[in-house]
């Protein structure tokens, strides 16, 4: 029984070679004759490139300084395709060809790499051959990948006739079989990229270590792409190890002053360097791959996106299902540089999906029922249910709702809280996993009602960041013999939630603070003070709606607020950065105020105020920190894919700055601040007829186009993950020279002339 293979193997990418060795070897080892049906359209492994402009001409310099290298790696590509792989005697231009040809093969295998990606070919849609459609032969899918989230639009119907025509589906990564499911309504197997399916002593048959390659012990640094958020680590392991550092040229500029770029390297010579590293540093998949098939520590990294949504990596895939995700940069689970890795554990796991992945692709061939299990990331059967690290917003229901007190928020190393699991005290009640927020659909809302509105009290409006429309209802509450939470610094500039019972405490509540604050505890003292008078809370949405969460409902004596927020800075960073204040200053911090009315509304600073009686205030966005919380450089993951950016929200009120005003609207009271309030609630609604507040009804929709977190999350940095992967390892002088440091003078002319408003259609255009 012979398989034809449809899959990439002639461009001269380490990935694709390797992957179409590993796939006609696993066809093989399960008794079948396996062939390479010779393909291929849009792939030149031409040296130097056709002239486009600057980069190509770049590219070309490049190559012609270091001919000699690059010209052994092109004949070491060849030299392996020509011994490694089975490709057919004839090679075919197109589909008509492979439709008229007379193809020796009982199946059609459609192989592993982004074979199904549309956006790879030249016309920017599918190529019918990788779905076998030439043939009339039964057709199986081992491991392809669409390499794109979402399939593009109109293209849906087109990919469906084509995966109907499979009698077996599968994909390397979660989201290749969601797409599949979407789109044909059929389940597919989850399967390992065909690399994995071979063993290291197979792969090891395979290598070539040329004699003027170092012999071992050194730093491999594997970048397809900037190296990011892999910076500061290749530094550290190189200053911590004295290791030296080697870079196998997937880009070909430098990633570490002193490395020795290897630009020769064929597959045999890739799969040398990787056995006899001492350390791997990547972003390439097929990087983190063979680290794992040849024991070699290693550090990851992943797209942004992928970061956020991690069911859509097939590094993150592979990861989770080997217990290894604490090797990918940038999260707050990232290992410490001299962490261990248990391969004994690993090396179980792979070899059990192994096992799974040679099954399917067994009754593919013999043409036999595979039932897909369904996978789980290693010891997460046990854990209980609570949201996906990415989208966890910290608000501590959990926590605070477990009868055996079984969960404690823990810092990471991004410095925000998580919740963690004793399991030695859980209990399994499943209370954490009913009260999780985002774990249950929101429910629908009433379009609320918007307000321009301002305190009628001067001293408290010039005390308030906007209009001081916080302090009227929390008077309203108190005068009622009532009770305000809200977050306050304290005298380390540590931020969290506190109760307030007087109107004159009201001033530490009052004003933004820029980072995410401290829940611990309070949601239990909510539930206890409720029992015995009205209670205002004030605080982000998520933390909002985790109270309702915890409390089961909405208590007729709770009031709450929400804040049109921005995104919540991490509070290891923020503390980091009060330490080098004082530092610099050598002095300490007595109070913080991060958007100061100094100069009025419109033109907030920071100001700090040390405990000798001094003060320094600056506008925010000529300080390092407020730049960077400007550019969403350190929020918390859940922020960038927030499903509170919208008019849905869960408090009675909202409150944020009426942005966006026209110079003669509000004329007199613009420089003072003006806040905008939403009413949410009937409750919201009964309480705001009451207050002291002066306000002007304003159009919802001008609302939300003067505040763009009404109508979406802001987008991550591009550099958010090298900042935090920076953070980790580095003193944090360090991290704030990188980053902190003044944008561009163009940047920065762009900043003073255009209006939020436009500068999130810019974004936006951008994003597309």
């Amino acid at each position: 029984m012979k398989a034809g293979l449809v899959t990439f193997y002639h461009i001269h990418h380490y990935g694709a070679l390797l992957q179409a060795a590993a796939t006609e070897r696993a066809v093989e080892s399960l008794g079948w004759d396996c062939e390479i049906v010779d393909y291929y359209v849009n792939q030149d492994n031409a040296l130097f490139r056709r002239p486009t402009g600057l980069g190509s001409a770049a590219h070309d310099a490049h190559t012609a300084l270091h001919y000699g290298a690059l010209s052994e790696r092109y004949r070491r590509f060849e030299q392996f395709s020509r011994e490694r792989l089975h490709i057919s005697a004839r090679h075919y231009r197109s589909w008509d060809e492979l439709a008229a040809g007379a193809l020796p093969y009982d199946v059609l295998l459609s192989g592993s790499d982004q074979i199904w990606n549309p956006k790879i070919f030249p016309d920017g849609r599918f190529d019918p051959v990788f779905f076998g459609t030439f043939s009339q032969k039964r057709r199986i899918a081992y491991a392809p990948s669409f390499g794109i989230p979402v399939i593009p639009e109109g293209m849906q119907t087109e990919l469906k006739g084509y995966l109907e025509g499979f009698s077996h589906l599968s994909a390397r990564e979660r989201q290749g079989c969601a797409i599949i499911a979407d789109t044909a309504g059929r389940e597919a197997a989850e399967v390992l990229d065909p690399t994995l399916l071979l063993t290291a002593e197979q792969w090891a048959a395979m290598a070539n270590h040329p004699a003027d390659y170092p012999a071992g012990g050194y730093i491999l640094c594997y970048c397809i792409s900037a190296p990011g958020a892999l910076t500061p680590y290749v530094e550290r392991l190189a200053a911590e190890t004295g290791l030296p550092v080697v870079q196998l040229c997937g880009i070909r500029r430098r990633v570490h002053p002193k490395a020795r770029q290897i630009l020769d390297a064929g597959p045999a010579e890739f799969l040398s360097l990787f056995r006899n590293a001492a350390y791997v540093v990547t972003n390439s998949f097929h990087g983190t791959v063979f680290s794992v098939q040849f024991h070699r520590p290693f550090f990851t990294t992943v797209s942004p996106a992928e970061l956020a949504a991690p069911e859509r990596s097939r590094t993150a895939s592979i990861l989770g299902r080997l217990g290894l995700t604490d090797r990918v940069i940038g999260t707050g689970s990232t290992a410490a540089l001299d962490a261990s890795i248990d391969w004994e554990r690993v090396e179980a796991a792979l070899t059990a999906a192994r096992g799974a992945s040679f099954a399917y692709l067994s009754a593919a061939l013999e043409n036999r029922l595979y039932a897909p299990e369904k996978q789980t990331e290693q010891g997460a059967a046990s854990v209980p249910r609570l949201a996906d690290r990415s989208r966890c917003t910290g608000c501590t229901a959990c926590a605070a709702g477990c009868p055996k007190n079984a969960i404690r928020m823990v810092r990471d190393r991004t410095g925000f809280d998580f919740p963690e699991v004793d399991l030695d005290q859980c209990v399994h009640c499943g209370r954490c996993t009913s009260i999780c927020p985002l774990l249950h659909e929101r429910g629908p809302a009433h379009l609320p009602a918007a307000f321009a509105a301002w305190n009628r009290d001067a001293a408290v409006r010039r005390d308030s960041t906007s209009g001081g429309a916080f302090t009227a209802i929390a008077d309203y509450v108190l005068e009622g013999g009532g009770v305000v939470f809200g977050a306050a610094l304290d005298g380390q500039q540590h931020l969290r939630h506190v109760a307030c019972f007087r109107k004159e405490d009201l001033w530490r509540l009052r004003g933004a603070k820029y980072v995410q604050s401290d829940l611990s505890g309070v949601f239990r003292e909510v539930k206890e003070a409720l029992k015995t008078r009205p209670v205002l809370f004030t605080g982000t949405p998520c933390q909002v709606d985790g109270l309702y969460h915890y409390l089961g409902g909405r208590p007729e004596n709770l009031t709450t607020c929400d804040l049109v927020c921005h995104g919540v800075p991490s509070p290891g960073v923020w503390e980091a950065e009060a330490r080098a204040i004082e530092a610099k200053k050598r002095k300490q911090l007595a109070n913080v105020r991060f958007r100061d009315k100094v100069e009025g509304w419109k033109n907030s600073h920071f100001t700090v105020a040390y405990t000798d009686g001094t003060v320094d205030s600056a506008p925010l966005f000529a300080t390092g920190f407020g730049r960077a919380f400007g550019r969403a450089l350190f929020l918390r993951q859940s922020c960038h894919c927030c499903q509170y950016t919208n008019l849905n929200r869960p408090g009675d009120f909202t409150l944020g700055d009426l942005w966006g005003l026209k110079p003669e609207e509000f004329a007199e009271q613009q420089h003072e601040g003006i806040s905008l309030l939403l009413v949410n609630t009937p409750h919201g609604s009964y309480v705001f007829d009451k207050l002291a507040l002066a306000c002007r009804p304003f159009p919802v929709e001008r609302a939300v186009a003067g505040n763009p977190r009404l109508a979406g999350p802001i987008a991550p940095a591009a550099d958010r993950a090298a900042f935090f992967a920076s953070y980790a390892v580095e003193p944090f002088a360090a991290v704030r020279r990188r980053f902190f440091k003044l944008p561009s003078l163009p940047v920065r002319a762009a900043g003073r002339l255009l209006s939020p408003e436009v500068k999130e259609k810019i974004r936006r255009k951008l994003k597309k």
